[in-house]
């Protein structure tokens, strides 16, 4: 099976894109399974909060602490990572379509967060499409080898991608890119 991943795209863009995939496959009748993220500003905080729904239906979890105002380290709430990996975890079997996440991030570089989730899709026969930070990208390297295909991070190109690797079916409805 095989990893897609796209880089470069900004933190909101990135969020924004692979909600829509998520969106329009599951619209389509695919079994999307993952993470997507959204993130809010807060007033007189120098970083936004951070949170994470569990696809297809999960309420959002919080993954972000308050550190205080001055505070510019890393600000992920490592437990709370840790329930959407859970959650995530039961909800991917061999049905799913693709697993989504929002990253590969620097939990999963260090060989935590939602690495070992990849693993089991993979050994699944499951896809997964994710973002790879720049930082990460040594890391993902080492980590997907010879699995990892690089994508152009558009709606039509994703979904693409994940319908050919998937086992499932696509509805044409789903493969139509909608004009803007």
């Amino acid at each position: 099976m095989r990893i897609g991943y796209f880089i470069g795209a900004a933190e909101a863009d990135s969020d924004t894109l692979l909600r829509q995939v998520a969106e329009r496959l599951t619209q389509g009748g695919q079994r999307v399974c993952g993470v997507v993220q959204s993130n809010e500003r807060r007033p007189g905080a120098r970083r936004c909060d951070m949170a994470v729904r569990v696809l297809p239906d999960s309420p959002e979890i919080g993954i972000s602490q308050s550190l205080g105002p001055m505070a510019r380290g890393c600000q992920l709430d490592p437990d709370a990572l840790e329930r959407a990996v859970a959650l995530t975890s039961q909800r991917l079997t061999a049905d799913t379509a693709v697993l989504i996440l929002n990253k590969f991030g620097k939990h999963e570089a260090e060989g935590r967060g939602f690495r070992t989730v990849i693993a089991t899709a993979l050994s699944l026969d499951v896809p997964v499409l994710l973002k790879v930070s720049p930082l990460n990208l040594q890391a993902f390297h080492r980590f997907s080898g010879c699995y990892a295909d690089l994508l152009n991070p558009s709606p039509g190109r994703l979904i693409e991608w994940t319908m050919s690797n998937s086992r499932r079916q696509a509805k044409k409805a789903v493969l139509v890119t909608p004009k803007r």
